[in-house]
């Protein structure tokens, strides 16, 4: 196997350096950022396979770096924080972050969720090599990224451009949260205006086409007071 390969993002250096003796301790190689930029900057000269980022850096913070990485990669991403209150932790989240650790926290429950997403990541990423990556088969829904088609229990589903764009966008994301400021601009492209309920109207009939009960939905799911999520269970 590859060497596994972790970028480290944190201001403090006694924190990365204490960070980087653990990781390299279970055999991962370790990349070191002081800041936003230079996290930045790495992940563009290299590959990773679990990237770690202090919320509070210099230049860029780490909700900034997330929320660019992950226009990028599915990686895992997993925040620090000094700061422990729901609206810092649903703010991690949302932006795409795939964990949440406050400081300061136990140097074994922090290898031992790294090596749970570690774990997740290298598995699905192996299965997923030996697959069609284009295309997503779901219970009772079928995704082509590459023809961009859709079918629902073997009939083929008519998609807006729009629709399909926004659903590629969802499929690609799965377990993710997203605002609908988040879901306008990787969709239409276009910066959000707050009274807008275009993404509401477009995924209202989105759920119309793809689901069983539109008003019970199992793919498109609402995460109140935040936005949406896709989720759904793969067929076997």
């Amino acid at each position: 196997m590859e060497d596994v390969r972790v970028l480290v993002a944190d201001d403090e250096k006694e924190i990365r350096n204490l960070l980087k003796k653990y990781l390299e301790r279970e055999l991962y190689k370790v990349d070191v950022a002081v800041n936003g930029e230079e996290a930045l900057n790495l992940f563009a000269q290299n590959k990773y396979n679990l990237i770690i980022l202090d919320i509070m850096m210099p230049k860029i913070d780490g909700v900034e770096v997330c929320r660019k990485l992950r226009d990028q990669t599915n990686v895992p991403i997993l925040m620090l924080t000094a700061k422990d209150t729901e609206v810092d932790k649903i703010l991690g989240l949302t932006i795409g972050a795939d964990d949440y650790i406050t400081k300061p926290f136990s140097m074994n429950e922090f290898i031992a969720r790294i090596k749970a997403h570690m774990r997740r990541y290298l598995i699905l990423g192996s299965e997923q090599n030996h697959e069609d990556k284009s295309i997503i088969k779901l219970k009772g829904l079928t995704i082509n990224l590459k023809t961009y088609t859709v079918t629902k229990d073997e009939k083929e589903i008519s998609l807006t451009a729009k629709e399909l764009k926004l659903l590629k966008f969802f499929v690609s994301h799965p377990e993710q949260v997203f605002t609908k400021a988040q879901l306008f601009r990787n969709a239409w492209g276009d910066h959000y205006i707050e009274d807008d309920n275009t993404v509401m109207v477009h995924i209202r009939k989105l759920r119309k086409k793809i689901e069983d009960d539109p008003s019970n939905p199992k793919y498109i799911q609402t995460v109140w007071g935040i936005g949406y999520k896709f989720t759904g269970e793969k067929d076997e």
